[in-house]
């Protein structure tokens, strides 16, 4: 087995990923203060052409080196756009049509692995603060919370961390279909 050269990955070019079909995903990020999981769900978002990302309160919006250091360039492909009220969002897109879910630990939560997406649906995911989670206020307005299986000591995963297994498992089961 040998490893891949850059060259070969057939890489989009950042106009091709633009035109591309998108997954019928968006991301919000409630008050998420570490400049790097914001990169870092920028490059998740990429890698699983995600529709577009929401940055919400105190959420760092690019340009920022921070931000750029794990984006890796992906803030120049993603759709993003900055909301200052996350419930606010969340309401616009419930009347839009879009079912938004909290990735949170919560009373009646439904686990990732027994949620399946409805192909077409249009979804948005919302992730929280690194500390408090995604606010209440917002959990409380959402459609649904998925919680992701965990079995150890901390039950507590990084934002990214979190993002990129449930970008990964909405993918995965879009595509499967």
């Amino acid at each position: 087995m040998r490893k891949l050269k850059n060259e070969e990955l057939n890489r989009k070019s950042i106009a091709a990923f633009k035109a591309a079909s998108k997954q019928p995903l968006t991301v919000i990020l409630d008050n998420v203060r570490s400049l790097n999981n914001i990169g870092s769900v920028f490059r998740s978002a990429d890698a699983f052409l995600i529709e577009k990302i929401y940055l919400c309160g105190i959420t760092a919006t690019p340009p920022h080196k921070d931000i750029q250091k794990t984006a890796l360039g992906a803030t120049e492909a993603v759709n993003w756009a900055y909301e200052k009220d996350t419930l606010s969002l969340v309401k616009r897109l419930q009347k839009e049509g879009v079912a938004v879910l909290a990735i949170e630990q919560a009373e009646g939560a439904q686990s990732l692995l027994d949620f399946f997406p409805e192909k077409n649906k249009p979804y948005a995911l919302v992730f929280g603060h690194e500390v408090t989670g995604v606010d209440q206020a917002v959990v409380s307005q959402v459609d649904g919370v998925l919680e992701i299986p965990q079995e150890g000591t901390k039950h507590s995963l990084n934002i990214a961390v979190s993002a990129g297994l449930v970008l990964w498992d909405f993918y995965q089961k879009i595509k499967r279909g």
